[in-house]
């Protein structure tokens, strides 16, 4: 099983080891994309109130063009500690055992607008970019990454694909058609079985499942099988008209 994460807009500051390794990163076909991205972001940072327009940057977050600016020289960290908010506050990686975190690095993937998809456990350095960004000097993001992503995902040939990635990502990089995939949308049900979808709740509810696989680590190879062990740690999953897992919180 191969599961896909957005990121998140906040980082965690700091780091250590050495600097950004692009060749260092899961899906290394994907390293000319990320420098070319990579370059153009440090490059626009040059010009602090042209960086802070093109990011739309409020004024208390001007500090984040300095960060990007030493995007090939900061201390790096796993991209599953360097990312926080709902989501990665749920998983909380930090708290997991070695097992668990090994088995984050080889089952997921982290959709990041400058690197692509990294592994969990790839450490990346703090950076500002969003996956809507019109980055000077370089084509649109979507451009830029889709057709590149679909091909490296590809060539790892996984069984089933867990897609948990926003709309906004999994644009930057569909999922190959040939290959097995369910996208999640965090459901509840009201009165009358009526189902709507979560917003705030919905980050939260796919760190836990994160958390929960990783710690179960189940050898899950379908939708069947995903059913199964969600059913039997006491998850609620159904398939919509759409073919995307409805996750039940």
């Amino acid at each position: 099983m191969l599961i896909l994460l957005p990121p998140s807009e906040t980082k965690r500051p700091g780091g250590g080891r050495g600097p950004l390794d692009v060749a260092g990163l899961a899906l290394p076909s994907l390293a000319p994309q990320r420098d070319a991205v990579v370059d153009a972001l440090v490059a626009l940072s040059a010009d602090e109130d042209e960086a802070v327009r093109v990011l739309r940057l409020g004024a208390t977050q001007r500090g984040d063009v300095a960060v990007n600016a030493a995007l090939r020289e900061a201390p790096t960290m796993a991209a599953v500690d360097r990312y926080t908010g709902v989501l990665y506050d749920a998983l909380d990686a930090a708290s997991l055992d070695v097992s668990a975190r090994r088995w984050l690095g080889a089952h997921v993937l982290i959709h990041s607008a400058p690197f692509g998809p990294v592994g969990a456990i790839d450490r990346i350095p703090a950076y500002r970019l969003g996956a809507s960004t019109a980055l000077p000097g370089v084509p649109p993001l979507r451009r830029v990454w889709a057709d590149a992503v679909t091909a490296a995902v590809e060539t790892l040939a996984p069984r089933f694909v867990l897609d948990l990635r926003s709309e906004a990502y999994v644009a930057l990089g569909p999922v190959p058609t040939g290959i097995a995939s369910h996208y999640v949308r965090v459901v509840s049900e009201g009165r009358g079985g009526a189902v709507r979808a979560l917003n705030h709740f919905n980050k939260h509810a796919k760190g836990a499942l994160v958390r929960r696989l990783a710690a179960d680590r189940p050898r899950v190879a379908s939708r069947d099988g995903f059913a199964r062990w969600a059913d039997a740690v006491g998850l609620r999953v159904r398939e919509n008209a759409r073919g995307e897992l409805e996750l039940f919180a």
